[in-house]
């Protein structure tokens, strides 16, 4: 049998899709299919590439990576998929980490954590949900759309920067699962924790887009029930306290440092947001895209950011003289979950430590499979190499990562995360500029240009603009390394955080003048 005939697609889960669809997008526009890439060339030719492509395929492993997704070739997977995936990867320890810290962190009260939770989760998440929006009218993912933004040469800085969150992000994420281990057992070391997440993590993303929306339609249903039994517990103990708002320059520089690691949390899915809907299709309402992202961000984000909240004001009890305090003290996040759970309900409460600790997976996954199609997107030569395998070297280059850094350098690689992390202000500040003064919306696009430099922004404007905006953030920032001069003036000691806020302005300002000037001479 040919190569062509129709039964190869069916070696790629990706290629066969459900009922066939225009390409005119909801607006009624039509959108071309030029420059996109149907499955059959993937295994086509006798290199070792087109091998290894045919052997994934009889597996069922997504074939595709950076690559146009046709709009023949999409599927007619319900859009709650969509939800769900930012459902899962949000209803996890991590998000209720960022929660627990407002108290042993930043001393805040709980009403105005509160308040910071709500309002900056739902600002941070706007971004995420407007550029999902991008995948089923351009089936590019979201690396690939910025050249868009940053030209074919300028998206290659971008896409270090990614590939750095993704990593480093994937490294800290275990660890805190692994420490979970470690609470419920602490014979088991921290490097076997930090290989059954990895190692489940590479499974699920090998075998790419659906697979990955597979498991993530279900993986927070369990995590959802542990953190309602937690809830439950805590409610019971009657340990809550309403610890009362601070005033003046030092609750303000708090307030600020708090909110800008809820936003760097729930905006940090923006780099990726596009990747997990190119195959829906080009129909899709752009509204309803909209909106299932939002509620699939929001209801876990605020709900296990502010169950994290409360339960760590029971840290203040007898001025920090408690079981809740022992715990967040001997074993981090985990101690402090133990504290909640396993007096009360023994070994089943370790039982759902377990559980949380497997929910790193869920939030692990979009990392690992957005950063394999990352690398793919550095040269032209990395472009060759399969999805699948990339996934294999992320992995293990964040396991390498991780076991030493769990007992040796996890405070230093998580402070290097809030400090890059800066860099989505930048890039949310560029391409928004650019979709909106310069693209002028969803017209302004021509999807076919993605793989020519030649009719792409030239990119000395975004790039110029990154460093800018890159000098706000140092002004403005507020972290354990280092404290702009900004950022001192915005607190009392330890200042107040505002790296997003200037970073976002400087970029986006500067770009919009420099864009002018570059448009102007180069004509595109």
């Amino acid at each position: 049998m040919g190569l062509f005939e129709k039964k190869t697609l069916v070696d790629d889960v990706e290629a066969v899709p459900s009922e066939k669809y225009t390409n005119e997008a909801d607006s009624g526009d039509f959108v071309p299919d030029e420059g996109a890439v149907h499955a059959e060339t993937f295994v086509v030719g006798d290199g070792w590439v087109a091998k290894a492509q045919r052997l994934a395929g009889k597996f069922g492993v997504e074939q595709r990576g950076i690559e146009r997704v046709p709009s023949d070739e999409r599927t007619n997977d319900g859009m709650s998929q969509i939800g769900t995936l930012w459902l899962s990867a949000n209803m996890v320890v991590s998000s209720f980490a960022i929660g627990a810290l407002a108290y042993p962190i930043f001393y805040l009260g709980f009403i105005d954590t509160i308040l910071i939770i709500f309002f900056v989760n739902l600002i941070g998440i706007t971004p995420v949900c407007f550029f999902s929006t991008f995948g089923p009218r351009f089936g590019l993912r979201q690396m690939v759309l910025s050249r868009f933004y940053f030209g074919w040469y300028g998206v290659k800085i971008i896409a270090v920067f990614n590939i750095l969150a993704c990593i480093g992000w994937s490294s800290v994420n275990v660890i805190v699962g692994a420490q979970l281990f470690n609470a419920v057992n602490h014979n088991m070391p921290g490097w076997a924790g930090i290989l059954v997440i990895a190692i489940s993590t590479l499974i699920i993303t090998a075998f790419g887009y659906k697979i990955v929306h597979t498991y993530e339609r279900w993986s927070w249903i369990p995590c959802f029930i542990i953190f309602m039994i937690i809830l439950g517990e805590f409610a019971k103990s009657g340990h809550f306290q309403n610890i009362p708002m601070g005033v003046g320059k030092s609750e303000a520089g708090a307030a600020l440092s708090f909110a800008a690691s809820v936003y760097g949390f729930a905006t940090g899915w923006t780099s990726y947001a596009a990747d997990y809907t190119v195959y829906q299709p080009v129909g899709r309402s752009r509204k309803s895209i909209f909106l299932w992202t939002f509620a699939g961000l929001s209801f876990p984000l605020l709900f296990t950011q502010m169950l994290g909240a409360a339960v760590a004001t029971a840290m203040s009890i007898d001025d920090g003289k408690n079981a809740y305090m022992n715990g967040y003290e001997s074993s981090g996040i985990g101690g402090l979950l133990a504290a909640v759970i396993v007096p009360p309900l023994g070994k089943f409460g370790q039982f759902c430590l377990v559980i949380l600790a497997l929910s790193i997976i869920a939030n692990n996954c979009p990392n690992i499979y957005s950063v394999s199609l990352t690398l793919q997107l550095l040269a032209r030569a990395t472009a060759k190499v399969p999805r699948f395998l990339w996934t294999l070297v992320g992995t293990i280059i964040y396991i390498a990562i991780a076991i030493p850094g769990y007992d040796h350098f996890e405070s230093i690689l998580e402070n290097f995360m809030l400090v890059i992390g800066y860099w989505l202000a930048i890039y949310e500040g560029i391409s928004l500029s650019e979709h909106i003064f310069f693209k002028r919306g969803f017209s302004g696009y021509n999807p076919a240009d993605y793989t020519t430099p030649s009719k792409l922004p030239p990119g000395f404007a975004a790039i110029l603009a990154f460093c800018i905006g890159a000098m706000g953030a140092i002004l403005g920032m507020a972290q354990v390394w280092f404290t702009g001069p900004i950022g001192k003036l915005c607190g009392a000691k330890y200042g107040g955080d505002v790296g997003f806020e200037l970073a976002f302005s400087f970029s986006a300002i500067s770009f919009c003048f420099l864009r002018y000037f570059e448009k102007k001479h180069f004509g595109r």
